[in-house]
């Protein structure tokens, strides 16, 4: 692979150049840390024993495989549409670009939306007892608000919501550090060794990764703020890749040290697992310290989520393969409006309809799906020449991210999840067909000749 030199520039856009190479990576390591490590190390437990940390490294090496795609496919076309743009330019068929643009921007939504109503459960409740329902709705709303203000405003928001979540993981490190070395109540070192009963090594580890992958996607999302990054050529594969180092190092210290402070069972049993590593040893904090700083956490990764999917559905709308309204940019905020209050609509009717582990394991269904048809793309755009120097991933990464993320779907997803997934796959096709036939032809026709 080759160090990229030299960043095109990409065609104009109405939105404004304000992502500099530090606050990539930032916000990438924002996107990957969150929700995931604050909410289903318990979860992981349940499935790989207290070997948490397994789960978590073999999540981690499948998602660098399909990191190596973005890293190409982003630097090859530095624009604001992603994974659909790169499908489009791939395949040219405008169903394909469409159901690849919903499905990005529905995981998106849902995550978001997972997020929302995690805000709304354990880590809130220390504080005052609301119904998740209208916590979540009232949550996605004041996201919403920042995310209209502007890109130099929510990614400044993200820095200072990292720095605090980073900050709550390196504090449950310490804490269980310290209980450990106290030899407090329930502390076992050679618990972090240990693997669920009845099941082997390797199936352990693997029915775990399944759940640990939803703490470590994001990094997609980044791509789709590549027309507001000052040199996205330069600075994406750093970001891509130093973010994922961040969190895999953070997310294996954290796992391996709370499985040896707190029992397996009392952490799978727990909504809010990280509340019982700060609960424990000599430097154990007041449950308020810890929630707090788990709904800022919550808070970034929904913001994030719902600035990429609106950037998307904006990238699209000038792709042709949305209708143009998404494409509408607020002349005094240079924001994507339509499409942020389209996303946020959306958003409120899932964390109406569904719970917490069902959006969660929605979203990596839909993203895995996704993965696929991107790996597979970076294959065919080899066709392609550009004239600028780009990141170029081993011919063998993108094949092997392919078949991981296919086997992923085969074996980990259950049944009722893949229903409920399909069924919003099966939405997006109806929309496609409706625009078809009210007038879309024309416009989906432009799209696959782009």
């Amino acid at each position: 692979m080759a160090a990229v030199t030299t960043d095109p520039e990409p065609e104009r856009s109405g939105l404004k150049k304000a992502i500099g190479r530090r606050t990539l990576l930032v916000f990438v390591v924002g996107d990957v840390l969150g929700a995931g490590i604050y909410a289903l190390v318990g979860e992981v437990g349940a499935e790989t024993g207290g070997a948490i940390w397994t789960a978590f490294t073999l999540a981690l090496v499948l998602a660098v495989f399909t990191a190596f795609a973005y890293a190409e496919l982003v630097t090859k076309y530095p624009r604001a549409a992603g994974a659909a743009l790169y499908v489009n330019r791939a395949f040219g068929q405008p169903f394909i670009s469409f159901m690849v643009t919903f499905a990005v921007m529905a995981s998106g939504v849902t995550s978001a939306s997972t997020l929302a109503r995690a805000f709304g459960g354990d880590y809130l409740s220390v504080f005052v007892d609301i119904p998740i329902v209208v916590t979540a709705i009232v949550f996605l709303i004041v996201v919403a608000a920042i995310n209209f203000r502007g890109i130099s405003e929510s990614v400044k928001l993200n820095v200072v919501l990292t720095v605090i979540e980073l900050a709550g993981l390196l504090l449950i490190c310490l804490i269980a550090a310290a209980a450990i070395l106290d030899g407090s109540t329930g502390v076992d070192t050679g618990r972090a060794f240990e693997f669920k009963e009845g099941e082997g090594v390797l199936a352990a580890m693997v029915g775990g990764a399944g759940l640990a992958f939803y703490a470590l996607i994001g990094f997609e999302d980044s791509v789709n703020v590549a027309e507001e990054t000052k040199d996205p050529g330069r600075d994406y594969p750093r970001a891509l890749f130093g973010g994922l180092a961040v969190a895999g190092v953070v997310y294996i210290a954290v796992t391996i040290l709370a499985s040896m402070a707190v029992p397996t069972q009392t952490l799978s049993g727990s909504d809010g697992p990280l509340n019982e590593v700060a609960k424990v040893g000599p430097l154990a904090v007041d449950a308020k310290v810890f929630s707090a700083i788990a709904l800022f956490a919550l808070a970034n990764g929904a913001l994030i989520n719902m600035v990429m999917a609106s950037r998307l559905l904006y990238g699209m709308s000038n792709e042709g393969i949305l209708p143009k309204v998404f494409g509408t940019v607020h002349g005094g905020r240079q924001t994507p409006w339509i499409a942020i209050l389209a996303t946020t609509a959306l958003a409120m009717i899932l964390v109406s309809t569904g719970d917490l582990g069902d959006l969660a394991d929605m979203t990596v269904f839909l993203l895995l799906g996704v993965f696929i048809i991107v790996n597979i793309s970076v294959i065919v755009l080899r066709r392609e020449d550009v004239d600028h120097d780009h990141f170029h991933a081993p011919t063998a990464i993108p094949i092997i991210g392919a078949i991981v993320s296919l086997a992923l779907i085969v074996f980990e997803t259950e049944g009722r999840i893949a229903v409920r997934a399909l069924f919003i796959l099966g939405v997006g096709a109806i929309f496609f067909v409706v625009s078809w036939f009210a007038g879309g032809r024309e416009r989906a026709q432009a799209g696959g000749a782009g």
